[in-house]
C-alpha cells in the first residue's frame, strides 16, 4: 500500500496540505542538504505534535556503546551513528503574546515546496490570531557555493488587525538522537557568546572510552532584520544556546523580514580555538550579498549538476518528478567534494543505520556516478576505501581469518554494527568494494588506480576469501558456510550462490590485474606461485548450488525444501513482512527480501545467457517482496533484458518513487538515499540497455509504453555523449569529446562528435 502525500509535478516537490498524522514523512520528503551538512524537513516555529528533530553534518559521528542481549567474541564495541548537531534552525514565533504552533493554532493557505531546480525548501500559511491575521513566508537552503553557509528567511506580513510580532532565533545544543542506545546525549559544552554583534556556540563530542576521533563545532548567528516599524533586539542566553530576540508591531499592510545566516564550522577542517573566526568570515562574505543573488548563485551551481545528470521523461509526470527527486537528493548527499567522506544509507535524513557507510556505495551509487559526475568523484569513493585497509585488516583479524574484510557499517573502516547476521555473516559486502573497482576502471578505462592502490584492496580480499573458504573431502570442492547472502530474510545459510560466486569473481580479477602491475608492486605485494595457485584451486573447484531440472541457480544449501509460494498468495495486510511478521516466521518462509541470485546476475552480466538469466528471474521474482530499497532496480534491470518490460516500468515506478509514495511504509525515518540511483540505474541500464566491457559501450533500448521518449546523457571515456529513446528510433550524439563506435541492439554504429545519429529499435 503507497501513500502519497505530495502533488505530481516535474520539477517540484509540493502540497497544499499539512500532514499532521504523516509528519514525519513529510519531514524527511523535505529534507535539504548541500554535501557538508544537512536537514529534515522540520517547521523553523515551535511545533508541538509528532516531529523528528533532525540536523545532520557529515563525517560528525559518535561511538554509540554497543547494547545487545548476548555478547559474542567479536561483537563490534560500538555502534557508530551521525548524530544530531546543534540545532540552528529554530525561530519561535509569537504573536500578540501567543506561540506560533501549527498543531495548536489555526492557519489557512498551508503551501509547502521543495524546488528541485536549487534545493530550495519554501512554506507559507496565514496564521489567524482572533481579529488578527498574519502571512508568513518561509524559506531555506543549505548554499552548494559555500559549504559552511546554511541560509533561512522567514517573513511575516500583517493582513488585518494589528500584531506585536517577536522572533527569537537562536542556536541550540541541547539536542539528542532517537535512537541513542542508552538515551544518552553525545555532546558537551565548551563556549557561547550572545551580544549584539556575536551569537555562537561551539559543543564538542563527549569522551569516549574506544578512542575514536571526537569532534568539535562552531556555529555562528547573524540575523538581518527589515521592517516597516521600529525593531526591538534583544541577545540572551541559557546553557547551551543562544538566543536573539526581535521585536516589532505592525499594523495591517505592513511586513517584516528576518534573514538568519548560520555558519558552521567543525574540527574536521578547522581546530577549536580557529573555528569562531572562520564561521565569522563566512558570515561576513555572505551578508554582503543579497538574498537574489545568493539564489542565483545557488541556482547556477545547480544547474551545471543537472545540465549532465538530468533525465528528461516526455509522457509521464509522476516517473519524471521520481528520477528528478532521486537526483537531486543524492547530489544533496553527496557529489565528491570531500575524500573522507562516502554516501550514508539516510544522509541527512534521518538516524536509522547509524548514517555510516554500507556496501550500497560500490554496489549501487558508483555504477550511476561514474557516469553522471566526473570521473575523480567516484574515484573518491575508490580512494576513500583504501584509506581504510587498516580497518579492513582489523576486522578480518577479529574473525580470526587472514586478509581485509570491508565492514558492513563504518565511519573510520572500523566494523561498528552488531547484529550477529550482518557482522559475522554478510560477508558479501566485500566482494562489491572489489566489484567497484572493475567497474570504475572498466567504465573509464583509467587503470593508475587499481594499477597501484586498487591492486592492495584486492589482495587484502581476495586473501580473506582464500581463508574463509573451506574445502569439502566429501564433495571434493569449496565451500562458504555460515553467511547471510543480499537476501537478509534467511541468515546463516551454507553456500549462498551469489556469495560463492562473487568470492571466486575476486580471485579471477584479482590474479588478472597481478599480471599487469609493476615489478616493484608485485615484490611489495608478494603473492607468490603457490598463493596464486591455491586461488585457481579454489576457482576451478568452487561448489555452486543448482537445481538442473529447474535450471536454475539455488539461492543457498536447502532453499528448495522450503514451501515455496509466490507473494500473491500472502494477504495484503501482512505487508511488510517485517513489520507484521515474527523474524523466525520470517525466517522459514520462501520469501525474499530482495535480489540475491539476481545481485550475482545483474554484477557478472556477461557470464550468463539470456535463457538463464530469464529462468533465473522467473523463478525468484515471484517470490520477491522487494522490502528492500535495493531490490526492485535490479529485478527491473533485469526483466528489462529478458523482454519483460511491463515488469521492468513497474519495477523503475517502486524505485525512484519509493520515499514520495512511502512503499515500504518507512520513509519516516529517513529517505533510502543510496538506493536512489536505481531510478537512474533502471532507466540507463534497464530501458535504454547500457552495458561496458573492455572498453565497449552498447546499448539494447526501448521506450515505456506509457512515455513518448526520454533522454539522458552519460560521460565516458573522456567523452558526453547524449542518448534520447523514443519507441521507434534511438537518437545518441557525442556533445563533447571524440568520436567513438558503440554498439545499438548488437550492431556497431560510429558516433562522430556534435552529429547526432538515430538508428531504428528492435521490434519487442
Amino acid at each position: 500500500m503507497t501513500k502519497r502525500l505530495f502533488e505530481i509535478d516535474p520539477w517540484v516537490i509540493k502540497t497544499n496540505q499539512l500532514a499532521i498524522d504523516d509528519k514525519r514523512l513529510q519531514e524527511s520528503i523535505t529534507s535539504i542538504g548541500n554535501g557538508y551538512m544537512g536537514m529534515r524537513g522540520n517547521f523553523e516555529e515551535d511545533y508541538s505534535g509528532d516531529t523528528h528533530q533532525g540536523l545532520y553534518l557529515a563525517g560528525v559521528w559518535y561511538p554509540d556503546k554497543t547494547r545487545v542481549g548476548w555478547w559474542k567474541n567479536g561483537y563490534p564495541k560500538y555502534f557508530g551513528k551521525a548524530i544530531n548537531s546543534p540545532d540552528f534552525l529554530r525561530i519561535p514565533i509569537k504573536v500578540n503574546g501567543q506561540t506560533l504552533d501549527l498543531a495548536k493554532t489555526n492557519f489557512s493557505d498551508f503551501d509547502l515546496e521543495l524546488d528541485m531546480h536549487d534545493g530550495v525548501l519554501r512554506r507559507s500559511f496565514i496564521a489567524n490570531f482572533g481579529e488578527t491575521k498574519v502571512k508568513f513566508n518561509f524559506l531555506r537552503f543549505m548554499s552548494v557555493v559555500t559549504r559552511e553557509l546554511g541560509l533561512i528567511t522567514v517573513s511575516a506580513e500583517v493582513l488585518s488587525g494589528q500584531a506585536d510580532i517577536e522572533f527569537a532565533p537562536s542556536i541550540n545544543g541541547n539536542v539528542h538522537n532517537e535512537d541513542s542506545n542508552y538515551e544518552e546525549a553525545f555532546w558537551q559544552f565548551v563556549d557561547q557568546t550572545a551580544t549584539k554583534d556575536q551569537f555562537s556556540l561551539t559543543m564538542e563530542t563527549k569522551p569516549n572510552p574506544f578512542g575514536t576521533p571526537r569532534f568539535s563545532v562552531t556555529e555562528q548567528m547573524a540575523n538581518l532584520v527589515e521592517s516597516d516599524a521600529k525593531v526591538e533586539r534583544i541577545a540572551s542566553s541559557s546553557p547551551e544556546k543562544v538566543v536573539e530576540t526581535i521585536k516589532t508591531t505592525l499594523q495591517a499592510g505592513q511586513k517584516v523580514i528576518l534573514r538568519k545566516e548560520i555558519a558552521v564550522v567543525t574540527s574536521r577542517d578547522v581546530q577549536t580555538a580557529d573555528q569562531k573566526a572562520a564561521a565569522v568570515k563566512v558570515l561576513v562574505a555572505a551578508s554582503e550579498k543579497s538574498l537574489a543573488t545568493h539564489l542565483a548563485e545557488q541556482d547556477a551551481a545547480w544547474q551545471k549538476r543537472w545540465a549532465q545528470a538530468d533525465v528528461e521523461i516526455s509522457g509521464d509526470p509522476a516517473a519524471q518528478q521520481g528520477i528528478r527527486f532521486n537526483i537531486l537528493q543524492l547530489f544533496m548527499t553527496y557529489y565528491g567534494e570531500d575524500s573522507r567522506l562516502n554516501v550514508g544509507p539516510k544522509g541527512f535524513t534521518g538516524e536509522k543505520y547509524g548514517g555510516a557507510t554500507y556496501w550500497d556505495t560500490e554496489a549501487f551509487i558508483v555504477p550511476m556516478y561514474v557516469s553522471v559526475t566526473k570521473p575523480q568523484v567516484t574515484r573518491q569513493l575508490l580512494e576513500y576505501r583504501y584509506n581504510q585497509l587498516a580497518g579492513a585488516f582489523h576486522n578480518a583479524r577479529q574473525q580470526g581469518l587472514k586478509g581485509a574484510l570491508y565492514p558492513m557499517v563504518t565511519f573510520d573502516g572500523i566494523e561498528c554494527h552488531n547484529e550477529w547476521e550482518i557482522t559475522f555473516e554478510e560477508l558479501h559486502r566485500n566482494s562489491a568494494v572489489a566489484h567497484a573497482i572493475y567497474e570504475y576502471t572498466d567504465y573509464t578505462g583509467d587503470t593508475s588506480y587499481v594499477l597501484t592502490k586498487g591492486i592492495d584492496v584486492l589482495v587484502g580480499i581476495a586473501r580473506f576469501w582464500a581463508d574463509r573458504v573451506h574445502f569439502s573431502k566429501r564433495h571434493q570442492q569449496y565451500m562458504i558456510h555460515g553467511v547471510t547472502g543480499p537476501n537478509e530474510y534467511e541468515n546463516n545459510v551454507n553456500n549462498n550462490w551469489y556469495t560463492n560466486q562473487m568470492a571466486t569473481w575476486v580471485l579471477r580479477y584479482t590474479l588478472e590485474i597481478l599480471q599487469q602491475v609493476s615489478e616493484d608492486k608485485a615484490a611489495e605485494l608478494q603473492v607468490d606461485q603457490a598463493e596464486q595457485d591455491h586461488w585457481r584451486d579454489i576457482i576451478a573447484r568452487m561448489y555452486y548450488p543448482t537445481d538442473e531440472k529447474l535450471g536454475i541457480f539455488v539461492q543457498n544449501d536447502g532453499y528448495l525444501d522450503k514451501d515455496l509460494r509466490p507473494v500473491s498468495t500472502l494477504d495484503p495486510s501482512e505487508r511488510p513482512l517485517n513489520q507484521h511478521w515474527s523474524w523466525d516466521k520470517i525466517l522459514r518462509s520462501p520469501f525474499i527480501k530482495q535480489a540475491d541470485v539476481l545481485q550475482g546476475i545483474y554484477f557478472l552480466d556477461d557470464q550468463f545467457t539470456l535463457e538463464e538469466k530469464k529462468r533465473n528471474f522467473d523463478f525468484y521474482e515471484p517470490m520477491t517482496v522487494h522490502e528492500s530499497s535495493l531490490s526492485a532496480c535490479i529485478y527491473g534491470i533485469i526483466a528489462a533484458e529478458i523482454g519483460e518490460e511491463d515488469k521492468a516500468v513497474s519495477l523503475y515506478s517502486r524505485t525512484a518513487r519509493l520515499d514520495l509514495d512511502n512503499y515500504n511504509n518507512d520513509t519516516a525515518d529517513g529517505l533510502h538515499i543510496t538506493s536512489m540511483s536505481g531510478g537512474w540505474l533502471s532507466i540507463v541500464q534497464g530501458f535504454a540497455g547500457l552495458r561496458h566491457h573492455q572498453g565497449q559501450l552498447s546499448f539494447k533500448p526501448f521506450c515505456p509504453e506509457n512515455w513518448q521518449q526520454y533522454r539522458f546523457q552519460i560521460n565516458y571515456r573522456n567523452r558526453l555523449l547524449a542518448v534520447t529513446v523514443g519507441h521507434q528510433e534511438t537518437t545518441l550524439e557525442v556533445l563533447s569529446g571524440d568520436e567513438i563506435v558503440v554498439k545499438v541492439n548488437d550492431q556497431e554504429v560510429t558516433l562522430p562528435t556534435a552529429k547526432a545519429v538515430t538508428i531504428a529499435n528492435q521490434v519487442h
